[in-house]
């Protein structure tokens, strides 16, 4: 009997996963405004600039690279609600659309985030290792990060 269960649960596992993957995600990314980008409308070090697009801009952009393993749902389905979530709290490729009063809460935002290691997300560098952030490139970032609140504030 408890054979029998333990098949049933698995045939009936096997046939959500495969069932699954007849509904695909949208990896078609929004048109991108290079002119109002966060990099194109202010002046960017390039190591901080080096460091957004390895670790915050596949989520928090609309240039988002769909790896191999968006393809097999149910994890597509959890990646993409992570992209959607990152671009509603913080888009850099409409960047030049926000207020300045804005601009200056995204940066609070942002410094928060890498100071209490909240990102990137772990679930995100476990996958992209080069998306994952030493202690300097922390301090790097959440330097230019007030730095980028503090202009936006005058």
């Amino acid at each position: 009997m408890k054979n029998r269960v333990v098949k049933i649960v698995v045939y009936a596992l096997a046939g959500f996963l495969v069932i699954a993957q007849l509904f695909r995600i949208d990896k078609t990314n929004p048109a991108v405004d290079a002119s109002v980008d966060y990099l194109a409308t202010v002046e960017v070090p390039a190591e901080v600039s080096q460091l957004l697009k390895a670790s915050c801009y596949d989520c928090h952009s609309d240039e988002t690279a769909y790896p191999w393993y968006t393809n097999i749902a149910p994890v597509s389905w959890w990646i993409k609600k992570h992209i959607n979530d990152g671009r509603k709290h913080l888009n850099f490729s409409v960047w030049g659309t926000y207020t300045a009063k804005r601009k200056a809460h995204k940066m609070e935002e942002c410094y928060e985030m890498v100071e209490e290691g909240e990102m990137p997300m772990a679930s995100y560098t476990w996958m992209h290792g080069d998306a994952a952030l030493d202690d300097d490139q922390k301090a790097l970032l959440v330097d230019w990060f007030k730095k980028q609140e503090a202009a936006f504030k005058e």
